[in-house]
């Protein structure tokens, strides 16, 4: 099976950064969104980003913002990729792609609810598709599992799939075998409290996703 990759999400401090790149993570997620408990200001995510190593890439996440916004927290952060995580539409993500921000990548979330909710992939201008769960009024960290069979929906639309949603170590293998994804993104599942990460579980996550790499 192909490497999977992995993303930490929802990091709030340099020490839990250090041990997410220790433990083995891709990619770390800043999330901007300040109705969450993960938020942290783009001056402290710019100072965190600053020290990642070579091949470790920050993603900033956005529910619903202004465009010039992002595109500020992009150049002030040194972003790799951005994450829309709200309602953004079809032409807002292409909106973003027409920025042409020195080959920033882009990640489009879309909250599971059934199969109607898998149809807006197929206009959706991103370069890979994250799939999380639903729950009203909640913009991610539900800690919820979507059902597995919505993803072999969205995997008929052929794009770099990336699930998210109540993942943990005692899951991810199994979801991975299933879906066969691109990668996986875990916030609440390595966490010993809402933004503060449990260096146990970090390990024992990227343990469990390489596991699948070997079957």
């Amino acid at each position: 099976m192909k490497r999977v990759r992995v993303k930490f999400c929802g990091i709030t401090s340099s020490g839990d950064a250090e041990k997410a790149i220790e433990a083995g993570a891709d990619s770390l997620g800043f999330v901007f969104f300040k109705d969450s408990p993960r938020y942290v200001t783009p001056e402290y995510a710019e100072a965190i980003i600053k020290t990642l190593p070579p091949f470790v890439t920050g993603v900033g996440v956005f529910v619903n913002e202004d465009l010039r916004f992002i595109e500020d927290c992009v150049e002030k952060c040194g972003l790799s990729a951005v994450q829309l995580h709200g309602d953004e539409s079809p032409e807002y993500c292409l909106r973003f792609k027409n920025l042409n921000m020195k080959g920033v990548k882009l990640i489009k979330g879309i909250r599971v609810k059934d199969e109607e909710s898998t149809r807006s992939i197929e206009d959706c201008n991103a370069d890979a598709i994250l799939l999380d769960s639903y729950k009203a009024d909640m913009y991610g960290g539900t800690g919820k599992v979507f059902d597995p069979s919505l993803a072999m929906l969205a995997k008929e639309y052929d794009r770099r799939l990336i699930i998210s949603g109540g993942l943990n170590p005692d899951n991810v293998r199994e979801m991975i075998k299933e879906i066969r994804p691109y990668g996986v993104d875990v916030s609440s599942g390595i966490e010993s409290s809402p933004g503060k990460k449990n260096v146990e579980l970090m390990e024992e996550f990227i343990r469990e996703v390489r596991i699948t790499e070997n079957q």
